[in-house]
């Protein structure tokens, strides 16, 4: 039986001039045992932060563990759209899994808010009225990292990623921005955690420079891997392999590393240094990427709510792209096809007293779209 959990305390009840008539049932489908559980456990607990700051009773959210396999996910969905009846889905993190469920949501009527996974396929031609990206389309972290390398002078870098949809957008990513060619490119399999072959690769290449990504555990078992490997290489990458639940595992083998991410917990603005904190209150650790972009995705449906009722389908999508709240990353805008426009920033990783955290050394990118929003015809 799926199990549910209601916010408390009335909140934001009222729309402009007229009661809310039916209550939102969100279906979250994240993460939360296996590889990878830390980034579902992460965006489930910035979404439901927002949730319990809001206090709205006409938000219900539904949660359930996807355990990474693309069939329970299927299994989930259909479960919650036919018998749980939900208005939103919400929550996955891996992109082969949001191929499986996202176009058959909205091809139901169903929204659909991203708060981490942005295939390339959904950015472009299969983009769809209903499907909002409220992180990034997937390339978007890895062009910046491109980008950075391109201006460091590292022009023979070896790429590595894992061999699912995300995978080849993060090395597709990265060489759109990159100028020069790969020493070597290898897609991984996906979960895998021994690295000796790659390693054995790097390390006969005539590589200056190492792009990597491999999120959850895979980053954790590859950094430390190579910090045995006595490769001395610098190491460019996407926050999703340096991000703060990740750090504190690989410890000072990440000291140093430069990586990309549209957030982080340094960003100056109100609205993110009331989340740092009352996420650090809440859960007594710092939030990561995951659980900014979760706190978004909630803060986004609630500001649809405000001004539309979800049965109003036209008028609760024209409220989502609206995007009429307080991000934690400052200004944010969707593009034409639902993905964010927004600045990118290169971080460092260093120590903060015993913890493992990054701070922002430069921008990357600014007003950044994707490479796929001229082929969406929205």
């Amino acid at each position: 039986m799926l199990k549910s959990l209601a916010a408390a305390v009335s909140g934001l009840a009222l729309l402009t001039g007229a009661a809310i008539a039916d209550p939102v049932k969100v279906g979250m489908i994240t993460t939360l045992s296996g590889g990878g559980a830390g980034l579902g456990i992460d965006v489930r607990d910035g979404f439901m932060l927002a949730v319990k700051q809001a206090g709205n009773e006409d938000l219900e959210v539904v949660i359930e563990d996807d355990q990474r396999k693309p069939d329970v996910a299927v299994q989930l969905a259909d479960e919650m759209i036919q018998s749980e009846k939900v208005d939103v889905l919400t929550g996955i993190i891996w992109s082969n899994l949001a191929m499986a469920v996202v176009p058959a949501a909205t091809a139901q009527g169903k929204f659909y808010l991203s708060p981490n996974a942005g295939p390339s396929q959904l950015a472009g031609k299969g983009c769809h009225p209903n499907y909002f990206n409220v992180a990034w389309q997937n390339d978007n972290l890895h062009e910046a990292a491109g980008a950075y390398a391109k201006e460091t002078g590292y022009n023979n870098s070896f790429i590595l990623a894992p061999n699912y949809p995300a995978g080849k957008d993060a090395l597709t990513g990265y060489k759109r921005f990159y100028d020069g060619e790969p020493a070597g490119e290898i897609y991984t399999k996906l979960g895998q955690t021994d690295y000796a072959a790659e390693l054995a690769q790097i390390r006969a290449s005539d590589a200056d420079s190492i792009f990597f990504f491999l999120p959850g555990g895979m980053g954790i078992s590859f950094l430390k891997q190579l910090a045995d490997s006595g490769i001395d290489l610098p190491v460019v990458g996407p926050a999703f392999s340096f991000d703060q639940g990740i750090l504190q595992a690989v410890g000072d083998a990440a000291l140093g590393v430069k990586n990309t991410s549209q957030w982080n917990k340094d960003i100056d603005n109100p609205a993110n240094k009331a989340f740092v904190e009352s996420f650090k209150a809440e859960y007594g650790r710092l939030p990561s990427l995951y659980a900014s972009q979760g706190f978004d995705t909630a803060n986004l449906l609630l500001s649809a709510m405000s001004k539309a009722d979800v049965k109003d389908a036209d008028a609760f999508r024209a409220a989502l792209k609206e995007a009429d709240f307080n991000s934690t990353r400052g200004n944010f805008a969707f593009g034409n096809n639902h993905h964010p426009v927004q600045d990118i920033f290169v971080r460092e990783v260093i120590k903060e007293d015993d913890v493992y955290t990054n701070k922002i050394i430069a921008t990357a990118m600014s007003d950044h779209a994707d490479a796929y929003a001229a082929e969406c015809n929205m």
